[in-house]
């Protein structure tokens, strides 16, 4: 049986110490972290409960030591906030789930992944880094322009507001969002086309698609995104749809690219949407996905490709063990 660290950050723990609902938009509920705990141990894993990076590096320090841990832990402060954990566990010897520290840090920065995306062939719109006004006077994209946070996920800081009919309105939403969380905005043109999220499982050569879903506002929806209001409360406003038509199908191939070039391991889930042309366009991609079995993205691509939440776990799980060679000796060895 393997002896299986579990790293994470439960909501309930930062919203105690007086963080905004939406600050803590990325971090987990108790109930997600039950349900990874219980797919783990049918996996046959020991399960040992960490936590956040600060309770790992106290445990670290203790000398406590686990054959793999599942990482899950998004992390509150920095740029590279995700790649945190990753690192510690590197920094001694420990194989764990999903990307490394590079891979982390980058695929937060929203425009350093649209470069390297875009250098292999990966189609995603034109776009600019406000940091100060003059910043966004300078822009000659065409509008309406979208804009939002270069670092977060969950949708934090989109919204209505986020598509700009004009230079008055860009400046506004440009000096909110700087002034809301403190970092560069991304700014590119408005894409009026289908939504798409795409699930990935695998690392490499081995990566292959899970399956393509449509995101599908209700009439009551906030209008013009998949934002943080619209994924929080999706329930009463989003439908998802599994879809596999010509438009789909290439969403996932590029999606698929995406993965390979930025070396996500053992799974992601990416965000393409179409531009007039009807051609898909990526957007972004979160190598370490929400897995709440009720209400994460990757979770309902899963579940419409016929994978059942505890078979997602252990596809993940079985992707780390399999690019882990010391990994899969112990497993054996384990196992005898």
């Amino acid at each position: 049986m393997l002896k299986a660290g579990f790293t994470y950050d439960l909501r309930s723990d930062y919203r105690a110490l007086g963080l905004p609902e939406e600050d803590t938009a990325e971090f987990d509920s108790e109930s997600t972290i039950a349900a990874i705990e219980a797919a783990l141990r049918k996996q046959g894993c020991d399960v040992v409960r960490i936590g956040h990076v600060r309770a790992l590096t106290g445990r670290l320090a203790r000398g406590e030591r686990w054959d793999f841990v599942f990482n899950f832990a998004e992390g509150l402060y920095g740029m590279a906030r995700e790649a945190q954990v990753p690192a510690l566990l590197e920094a001694h010897d420990i194989p764990y789930t999903f990307s490394d520290p590079l891979t982390m840090a980058l695929s937060l920065d929203k425009p350093l992944t649209k470069r390297i995306v875009e250098s292999i062939g990966v189609p995603t719109p034109a776009f600019a880094v406000v940091d100060n006004p003059e910043d966004a006077a300078r822009i000659t994209l065409p509008y309406p322009l979208f804009a939002k946070p270069i670092a977060e996920g969950s949708g934090k800081g989109i919204g209505a507001r986020s598509r700009c009919e004009n230079r008055e309105q860009l400046l506004a939403e440009c000096k909110r969002l700087r002034a809301r969380f403190a970092q560069p905005v991304l700014v590119e043109p408005y894409l009026p086309g289908r939504e798409f999220t795409v699930g990935i499982l695998g690392t490499g050569d081995s990566a292959q698609i899970l399956g393509a879903i449509e995101v599908l506002p209700r009439q009551n929806a906030e209008a013009h995104a998949y934002g943080y209001e619209n994924k929080e409360f999706f329930e009463s406003r989003i439908d998802y749809a599994p879809v596999n038509d010509a438009q789909a199908i290439e969403a996932a191939r590029i999606a698929l690219m995406a993965h390979r070039a930025l070396r996500c391991r053992d799974a992601s889930r990416v965000d393409l949407r179409c531009d007039a042309r009807g051609a898909p366009q990526f957007l972004e991609i979160n190598p370490i996905s929400g897995l709440n079995p009720e209400r994460s993205d990757l979770v309902f691509v899963a579940r419409f490709a016929g994978l059942s939440y505890d078979d997602l776990i252990g596809r993940i799980v079985a992707s780390c063990l399999e690019r882990t060679p010391v990994l899969r000796s112990l497993k054996r060895a384990k196992t005898a």
